[in-house]
């Protein structure tokens, strides 16, 4: 069966974003929730309050505006009948086992035979869920536990039962994986599964250690954070964005759930602290504030754990921290300080309770370790952090402190936990054997094509991968992955080596956290401050000639991103015959912040695109449509908040792939690789017609200037929008004119060098490497 229809039953926050995230997949789906008694005309008024909160959800639940159309609103009075159309039914009500109960009946009652039912808990068993109910229903349930928010965590954790169908649970899966995009994790029918129960003793024990060891919440968030490769935000700022109000409940549930000689007992309750914040509306980020909060003048403030009072964040230096970022987690152990004390009781409470946890909670560690990084984005899993600070290092620092062994830690004793055995990454098993960590189907990993061959070609920011079947992948592994000279310089070299050598294709990939933040400024910077217009010409020129180069050279050049795309990462993807692209990739051309326009083809390429939109009547209106849609983007630093909505905006052609899955991308952008190389033609270049000259470009700067006299711009946008109007109106050119892509790459460096002598342009390239916040000067 083919999951062609999905109902959500409980429209409330992590219901509806379930629902968005279904719809991004382009499946339909039907959200029902209650009628509230005191409604007496719009029975759909609970899950249609929901749909209007997802249009305007920040960060955006909907991949892009129209996939909000996919979502029929509906209720559980009127319209249980519709689940006869739907292959999979999500339940996501309230943590109530009565509740749920009652409403599996009701839903038995209407689905159709061999539907899937699932629930998304995190703290009721399935077998709880389903006693008393019939086998037929049994047979197809399961536990489906998407991580909040939907869209953007890839953890979903299944559980399901002996009685569980293997065909829907495998169906789940790979609809989870393909079309939602998600990692599964398959866990045992345990409390809190694995991530929720591991993740909840961690901030648990972070919290109620550091009221009892007088740690304040910026050291706390200091030593725990960088150091454990645990996100930025630290452990306080974690439970701030996921809501104070949610952990008494969390913590109550996990209580009552767990076995009395469980550790996570020995972490005692909830800090009372916890509870006055709650009371007092302080429940994070959707609240008042929480442990961190803005005051009225919008500076930031910290709770002070002793008094409860706020004082000014101060951000402090703490040597313990400095000692991790030189030495690893081993110096921060060895440090000799309260703060590297308190990290050690944390962390090694933790990881001592994950390892006990195994095989309880999952069959083996590298579960474990995914859930964990992909539902609490941890850099590094429970297993991968022993393994850094040395499995024997671990043993002795718990011997020093006089505690017990685990026994998965005893057994890897004199090893790791995770070995590369001829180029394979294998994990140690329970029988104290190695084995290979597994991959799907159709998934394709640079870091596991790196552990078994070397580069073709390297230098100091990039690399050149054989990915197999001829085709070579270009990874950047600069700063940020900027674009810099040895990037532009390995560009050119793949032009004219890679068919010497055999290769057919070319992908473009990394797997860092974002696949380009742009060109290098500091380049434009030093040419800048010394008057070396003439170094920044040639900069420029390089940029523009290599990328068009790879556009027309006679193999397939594929992109293939994930993460932000700007500025000069996104001209090299406009230059790329195709792009296969993660669904979570943000693009646009940004440089209007730094004060200058895209200098390497953005202008030329943006522009070409909207012409030939105009020529297919996809723009429409005005007398210059593909000038005004082109000037927008640019002059706005427009960024596309997802592949989809990078489409509509013209940064990606509507013949370009989308990958939900992060995952896939490189094996489909390897694909796609090699099927354009049977008979591949170059495109034919870009000729510009009907741009309006000076006349153009006075009304794109009579229309700027309105903007400045309000407030809205600034003189110095005004004259970066003027420079971004003179090239992509053509400048002089007549509209009987034809010019060709020479040209406007022409206007595009002239304007950047008269940008460049700028000192407000100057100003803002400073004020953005300093802090790496745009200027608006």
């Amino acid at each position: 069966m083919e999951i062609k229809k999905v109902a959500v039953i409980g429209a409330g926050v992590m219901g509806a974003g379930i629902a968005a995230q279904i719809a991004n997949s382009g499946t339909e789906v039907l959200l029902l929730d209650i009628v509230p008694k005191d409604e007496n005309k719009n029975k759909n008024i609970v899950a249609e309050t929901a749909i209007a909160k997802l249009k305007k959800a920040k960060p955006a639940a909907f991949m892009h505006p129209k996939n909000a159309k996919l979502i029929t609103a509906g209720n559980i009075e009127t319209d249980m009948k519709k689940l006869a159309n739907c292959d999979w039914i999500i339940e996501v009500v309230i943590e109530r086992l009565d509740i749920k109960q009652d409403l599996y009946k009701n839903i038995d009652k209407h689905r159709k035979k061999g539907s899937v039912v699932s629930s998304n808990t995190s703290t009721l068993p399935l077998a709880t869920l389903i006693k008393g109910m019939p086998a037929s229903f049994a047979k197809d349930f399961m536990i489906t536990h998407f991580f909040n928010p939907p869209r953007y965590m890839r953890l979903l954790e299944i559980v399901t039962s002996s009685k569980t169908s293997k065909s829907s649970a495998k169906m789940i899966s790979e609809f989870g994986d393909v079309k939602l995009g998600k990692s599964i994790v398959n866990c045992n029918d345990t409390p809190g599964f694995i991530a929720n129960r591991i993740g909840t003793f961690w901030l648990h024990a972070a919290v109620t250690k550091a009221i009892s060891q007088n740690i304040d919440v910026e050291t706390a968030d200091s030593v725990l954070s960088r150091p454990a490769g645990v996100p930025k935000t630290g452990v306080f700022g974690l439970i701030d964005l996921v809501g104070l109000d949610l952990m008494p409940h969390i913590l109550s549930s996990l209580r009552g759930a767990l076995p009395k000689d469980d550790a996570f007992h020995k972490l005692g309750d909830a800090p009372e602290i916890l509870a006055k914040m709650i009371e007092d509306g302080y429940t994070g980020r959707k609240g008042k504030g929480g442990f961190y909060r803005l005051n009225d003048k919008k500076q930031k403030e910290v709770k002070c754990l002793c008094t409860g009072e706020y004082y000014p964040a101060i951000r402090p230096k703490v040597a313990a921290t400095k000692a991790a970022k030189k030495g690893g987690l081993e110096a921060l152990f060895e440090h000799d300080s309260k703060e590297a004390r308190y990290a050690w009781s944390v962390l090694s409470d933790t990881l001592t309770y994950s390892a006990s946890l195994v095989p309880e909670i999952a069959k083996n560690i590298e579960l474990v370790d995914r859930a964990m990084k992909l539902g609490y984005n941890w850099k590094f899993g429970p297993f991968e952090l022993i393994d850094r600070i040395g499995v024997d290092t671990f043993i002795n620092l718990l011997k020093k402190d006089g505690r017990e062994i685990p026994k998965l830690v005893e057994l890897a004793k004199g090893r790791k936990f995770y070995k590369t055995i001829d180029g394979v990454l294998n994990y140690l098993t329970l029988d104290g054997n190695y084995t290979p960590v597994p991959r799907e189907d159709g998934v394709l990993l640079l870091r596991d094509i790196k552990r078994k061959s070397d580069p073709i070609f390297s230098n100091i920011s990039c690399s050149v991968w054989d990915i197999g079947d001829n085709i070579a992948c270009l990874e950047f592994h600069s700063k940020m992955n900027s674009l810099d000279p040895f990037i532009i310089y390995m560009m050119r070299k793949l032009v004219k080596q890679l068919p010497l050598k055999g290769y057919k294709g070319l992908v473009i990939h990394n797997e860092g956290t974002n696949f380009s933040v742009g060109a290098n400024i500091a380049m434009l910077l030093v040419s800048s401050k010394l008057r070396m217009w003439w170094l920044m010409r040639f900069i420029l020129k390089a940029g523009q000639y290599t990328f068009n180069d790879m556009k027309y050279s006679n193999f397939p050049v594929v992109g293939a991103p994930s993460g932000m795309a700007l500025g000069g990462g996104c001209e090299v993807l406009l230059h790329c015959n195709a792009v296969e692209a993660h669904a979570e990739t943000y693009i646009g051309l940004v440089e209007a912040g730094v004060g200058i326009i895209p200098g390497w083809g953005g202008c030329k390429e943006m522009l070409g695109r909207a012409q030939q939109a105009q020529k297919e009547h996809i723009l429409k209106g005005g007398p210059m449509p593909a000038v005004m849609a082109t000037f927008e983007k640019i002059a706005m630093a427009k960024v596309a908040t997802s592949a989809t909505e990078a489409k509509a905006d013209l940064f990606f052609n509507k013949t370009d792939g989308v990958v939900m899955n992060k995952d896939r991308v490189l094996f489909e952008a390897k694909k796609r690789a090699l099927k354009m190389s049977d008979n591949f033609t170059p495109p034919k270049q870009y000729e510009f017609t009907g741009l309006p000259g000076k006349s153009g470009r006075a009304l794109l700067k009579l229309g700027v200037s309105d903007f400045v006299k309000k407030g809205v711009a600034s003189p110095h946008d005004a004259t970066i929008a003027d420079m971004l109007a003179k090239t992509i109106t053509g400048d002089n050119c007549d509209i009987s004119d034809t010019l060709t892509e020479k040209d406007i790459l022409k206007l595009e460096r002239d304007a950047i060098i008269t940008l460049a002598k700028t000192q407000k342009t100057r100003d803002r390239i400073v004020h953005l490497l300093k802090t790496g916040k745009p200027l608006r000067n």
